[in-house]
């Protein structure tokens, strides 16, 4: 395949999106016979060897002013974005800061993006007689007299990896062979064997009772014959699918020779990977006095605003006002989609929309294969698929008709993306995505975020209050247990006050569940010699590793580095080694030594790694096989189990009192929410929680459940020393691996920041964790007042300015620079 630079006069160009951090659109030029359609997939050549997939952005007849290469293939004959997509892809590579290949990569599946390999393949004018070669030349030259081309990698299974590299310089150079990219398409549908009666024993029943007699000697071939015919009873020309027709029992030989006789015909089928919902909808539940209140005001505060915000105490039946909106929404035939915050909220929540809708819906997150999520994009085009239940990516899809856009719990951190551009939140992209679709978006939250709910009481938003329990169900009683006063009385068990000892095991002998929430995984925090004080750190970052007891490794959370528990202290020798502080590991050992009839379980990150690690979880709560689960704030969100009547709360302290002007905020989001999973029916739940701080104005607004509480103390707070929702944030973050470097490349930009924006400038300061996988970090906040839209994207654009003004110097070349828009 010629990638030589196109030195012919073109007629028409195209710009192009290429999944890259490339910060402007490269023009191409388009063959004369090739009609490339906006938003269709082509494959260019970009560099003397590399292929790319790019996705066409604009076209024009205006040649730029380098000489442009021409597009090699048109992949789609219909477009996979749409110019609303276009738009919104654009717009948040503007908000965002970033570049719109970034945008690209993010929404674009895996396999929608074309690989490319380099292959070998011998030159057809090469004098093979006339070569001189050593040994290895020699046995890559006859491997590719047997095989047109080969891979790097397959040249790596034949001779010694390590003679590779300059085997293929010097055939390279002596012309011997040719170096070529191979484009591989990385989607592959899935495929299916399935079995069908020949057609002369469909049509004429005498032939088929000839065949029953024919086949009774042969009782293997009868059974699978037998069993076809049972399987497509009401459908007797329906191909069946061999593994099924098989099942456990059947013989595999048997069904060749029936094949072979030609009774059955074989053949290769396209299935979907998505498997699909049940067709027949049940009756929908019927909504309490409060809920119907509720609707109705939705629909009223709808009239008057594109945004509402949907007030309702944990427990309120939130989740029914939505299935009734999304029903409501199918039926106009617009299409919906329903985030939630974490993966395995979409468990639980599929579950419960699949037995109320019988519409075709989608799940879309990261545990999901990219084959499969290549086929919800098809579907989406296509026009089949009416609702997707997804995280914070599921808006990045390719919808036509979207009419509404429900936020599950608005409120929490994990809709924002913050380790890789774009760096965006997925509540705010929703509103601007339904903006470009004139959609309606309801967000939805126990425990509303401050800026949200600020918006809702000046009226940018409608709001809407849900304030009593479904059906009989009451708050639960939160209870502070003082970690100080019981340490003078007796030392715990554990991590554990007796108070909240008792409460379980009154909870258990009455055969009810318990949550205990810390927010940390891992068995400990670090492990600490006694005799020195050393801490093993990571090698990496500039942080303490984590022990995890499971995987008998000291592990790194940031980084993954990982090494084995010392058996003595490397510094002084000491073999006095202890474990500080706990995690959720910890909890559960504890929790099984205490109560050893029990069953407990833990929910974080390590524990539901695989695709099917939530669904089961939940499935053995919601069984009741579950007596005590453990679990970090995945814990926190959604999750309605009837027979969880206490929740524990532990190290709260460390969540009072964490260096983010949020911090109060979060504490009291993360224990009313966790809070909220006790005692969701008839029975009164109860709350414990651990703290040394028990006078916290904080824990008393969480204990009388009183959110406004809460909401005028740190808005008077945000006010004072100027957060959002009175200005917008920008965190920029320098990275380099040389330490003095990027300090005074941050005091150089907060410099020049400062010219504009003075005090409104905070920085340069290091993070909490300065150095993370070898690079070291400082942090600039920025405060942006919020003008007029055109002020703002001034300020942004300059912005960029001075930072790339400062990348340009030679001290700072190699500084990398983020820009990270309302953090989280």
């Amino acid at each position: 395949m010629a990638l030589d630079i196109d030195k012919k006069q073109h007629n028409a160009f195209a710009d192009l999106i290429l999944p890259l951090p490339i910060p402007k659109l490269l023009t191409y030029g388009v063959p004369p016979a090739a009609s490339p359609m906006l938003g269709s997939r082509v494959i260019v050549p970009l560099g003397t060897r590399k292929i790319v997939t790019g996705v066409v952005a604009h076209m024009h007849n205006h040649p730029p002013n380098y000489p442009t290469k021409d597009i090699l293939e048109i992949l789609d004959t219909t477009p996979i974005l749409s110019a609303t997509q276009l738009a919104f892809f654009t717009w948040m590579a503007d908000y965002y800061l970033c570049t719109l290949g970034e945008v690209l990569k993010a929404a674009l599946p895996a396999g929608l993006r074309l690989s490319s390999q380099s292959r070998l393949q011998l030159s057809p004018t090469a004098d093979l007689t006339r070569i001189v070669c050593s040994d290895a030349e020699q046995q890559v030259i006859e491997l590719l007299q047997k095989h047109a081309s080969l891979s790097y990698t397959a040249l790596a299974k034949a001779i010694d990896r390590k003679h590779i590299p300059g085997v293929m310089k010097r055939l390279l150079a002596q012309k011997v062979v040719l170096l070529f990219e191979e484009v591989q398409e990385k989607y592959k549908p899935k495929k299916e064997l399935r079995i069908r009666l020949a057609p002369p024993f469909v049509a004429d029943m005498s032939q088929r009772q000839g065949l029953f007699h024919q086949l009774e000697r042969s009782p293997k071939q009868l059974d699978i014959l037998l069993k076809y015919i049972s399987l497509t009873a009401q459908a007797p020309t329906l191909a069946v699918p061999k593994k099924e027709l098989l099942g456990t029992t059947g013989s595999t030989a048997a069904l060749r020779s029936l094949l072979k006789q030609g009774v059955f015909l074989e053949e290769e089928v396209i299935v979907p990977r998505i498997s699909p919902v049940q067709t027949t909808p049940l009756p929908t539940d019927t909504l309490s006095a409060a809920q119907q209140t509720a609707l109705d005001a939705l629909y009223q505060a709808f009239k008057t605003h594109d945004t509402v915000l949907l007030h309702g105490v944990t427990g309120s039946g939130k989740t029914a006002l939505y299935v009734r909106l999304i029903q409501d929404t199918l039926k106009q035939g617009g299409q919906v989609i329903y985030l939630l915050p974490e993966i395995g909220l979409a468990t639980q929540m599929v579950s419960r929309l699949t037995k109320v809708l019988g519409h075709q819906l989608a799940v879309y997150h990261a545990k999901y294969a990219s084959n499969e999520r290549v086929e919800i994009w098809h579907s989406l085009l296509a026009g089949t698929c009416s609702l997707v239940v997804g995280v914070r990516a599921a808006l990045l899809l390719p919808f036509h008709n979207l009419q509404l856009i429900i936020v599950d719990e608005e409120h929490a951190p994990s809709y924002k993306q913050t380790d890789t551009a774009p760096r965006y939140h997925a509540r705010d992209a929703a509103l601007m995505l339904a903006k470009h679709h004139k959609a309606r978006v309801l967000l939805g939250s126990a425990t509303p975020s401050l800026e949200v709910y600020y918006y809702a009481q000046i009226g940018k938003y409608g709001l809407v209050k849900l304030t009593e329990r479904f059906g009989k169900a009451a708050l639960p009683v939160v209870h502070l247990a003082n970690l100080a006063a019981e340490h003078h009385k007796k030392p715990l068990y554990g991590e554990f006050t007796t108070r909240l000892l008792e409460a379980m095991r009154a909870a258990l002998s009455r055969q009810e569940q318990v949550i205990v929430f810390q927010n940390r995984r891992g068995y400990a925090a670090y492990v600490l010699c006694i005799d020195c004080h050393w801490v093993p750190r990571c090698t990496q970052c500039a942080i303490s590793l984590t022990y995890h007891q499971s995987a008998r490794r000291l592990v790194c959370h940031y980084c993954g580095y990982r090494m084995c528990v010392p058996p003595e202290c490397p510094v002084c020798g000491a073999r006095r080694l202890k474990n500080v502080g706990f995690g959720t590991e910890k909890l559960e050992e504890t929790l099984q030594q205490c109560f050893p009839d029990k069953y407990v379980k833990r929910m974080d990150a390590d524990t539901t790694r695989h695709k099917q690690g939530y669904a089961q979880l939940l499935t053995a709560l919601e069984q009741g096989h579950v007596d005590m689960l453990v679990g970090t704030q995945m814990i926190t969100k959604g999750l309605d189990f009837a027979r969880v009547a206490l929740v524990g709360v532990l190290d709260i302290d460390r969540l009072l009192y964490f260096p983010d002007f949020r911090a109060h905020e979060r504490c009291f989001q993360l224990v009313t929410q966790v809070g909220g999973r006790a005692g969701r029916r008839e029975k009164q739940g109860q709350v414990i929680i651990q703290t040394q701080h028990p006078q916290h104005p904080v824990l008393d607004a969480i204990v009388h459940h009183d959110y406004e509480q809460m909401y005028r103390r740190e808005l008077t707070e945000r006010a004072t020393f100027w957060y959002p929702p009175y200005v917008r944030l920008i965190k920029v973050t320098l990275q380099h691996v040389d330490q003095a470097v990027v300090t005074a490349g941050a005091q150089e930009l907060a410099h020049q920041l400062r010219s504009r924006w003075e005090e409104r400038v905070l920085g340069p300061q290091a993070p909490c964790v300065a150095r993370v996988k070898s690079r070291y970090r400082m942090d600039i906040w920025v405060k942006i007042p919020k003008q007029a839209t055109s002020d703002r994207v001034g300020a942004k654009k300059w912005l960029q300015e001075v930072t790339y003004r400062l990348l340009r110097q030679q001290a700072y070349r190699q500084l990398s620079v983020i820009f990270d828009v309302d953090p989280a």
